[in-house]
């Protein structure tokens, strides 16, 4: 590139649109904490009092909330910058999809669970990810998918949730309400499957395509036996008829051998922190293993 185009070499990466880099010799860390702090001051919380979780347990939140309305500008530009935090916060999904529904007519029960959400943004500000520095050992991709049932009041539609890893580095989460009506939990699994599947077939392209050679097909740890079965039969039971066509992608990748589907234990299942919101002990297990870790400031590893 620099044969070609005028070019300054500023050294190694720092910082790039609010993500902080620190490259050390034993890993490469990627927080927000500045960008977190300005948030907190648009909100008002500057120096708040902290929480441990980012939404209640059981959350009941409703679009036809009777609450005082607000000022719905301040709320969306409020999910904007929280949004924009899951890039290094992958912990938060949920709770930022999930705040992220009410966004067209916003009310004051809804502005209360942004303010709890950001109130644990600010005990969470040396919060990060770390990707180790070490020697090439594979390129597995491994991934997780999970949905809970029904959770939106409003129209009993699930949430799928989803997380791949490369080896054991964090590289891609999603947590999203799904567009249809399941009307079991198996189903809800199985839609929720569909959608990672087609994520990790396009993940595979994308590293192949990064580093030049074959990747493994993805290894998917799915925790409803019956979404599994399901997948893996070609004949179509009469209980899945209803199902639109398009879910039925899971079965011919299972087919063609281009993901792995496996059954994970519920308390193994990764994805779990991307449908619901989890008791204190479950999420603060959950928020470790999908890789949030604490990053010192200034001191990369």
């Amino acid at each position: 590139m620099a044969a070609k185009f005028k070019m300054s070499d500023l050294g190694l990466l720092t910082s790039n649109l609010g993500i902080e880099v620190r490259q050390g010799k034993q890993a490469i860390e990627l927080c927000q904490s500045a960008y977190a702090l300005k948030l907190l001051e648009r909100a008002g919380l500057k120096g708040c009092k902290p929480t441990q979780m980012p939404l209640q347990e059981k959350p009941k939140l409703s679009r036809n909330s009777t609450a005082e309305k607000v000022d719905a500008t301040l709320y969306r530009s409020l999910i904007g910058g929280l949004r924009y935090l899951t890039h290094t916060w992958p912990d938060i999904s949920f709770a930022v999809g999930y705040v992220s529904r009410f966004m067209e007519d916003p009310h004051k029960d809804h502005m209360a669970a942004v303010k709890h959400l950001l109130r644990y943004i600010a005990g969470s500000c040396e919060l990060g990810l770390a990707y180790p520095r070490r020697k090439k050992t594979s390129d597995d991709l491994i991934g997780f998918s999970d949905s809970d049932m029904g959770g939106d009041i409003d129209g009993r539609k699930s949430t799928s949730g989803m997380v791949f890893f490369l080896e054991t580095c964090p590289i891609s989460w999603q947590s999203q309400k799904q567009k249809i009506v399941a009307l079991s939990t198996w189903e809800a699994e199985y839609i929720a499957g569909a959608a990672a599947t087609c994520h990790g077939v396009w993940l595979r392209r994308l590293l192949k395509e990064i580093i030049g050679q074959a990747v493994a097909a993805p290894i998917l740890g799915i925790d409803n036996k019956s979404a599994i079965e399901l997948a893996k039969n070609p004949v179509f039971h009469n209980r899945s008829k209803h199902i639109d066509i398009k879910f039925h992608f899971i079965r011919d990748c299972v087919e063609r051998k281009l993901v792995i589907l496996e059954q994970v234990g519920t308390d193994q299942q990764l994805a779990d922190v991307f449908t619901k919101p989890l008791g204190k002990n479950s999420f603060e297990k959950m928020k470790t293993l999908v890789g949030m870790v604490v990053i010192k400031q200034g001191h990369p590893h």
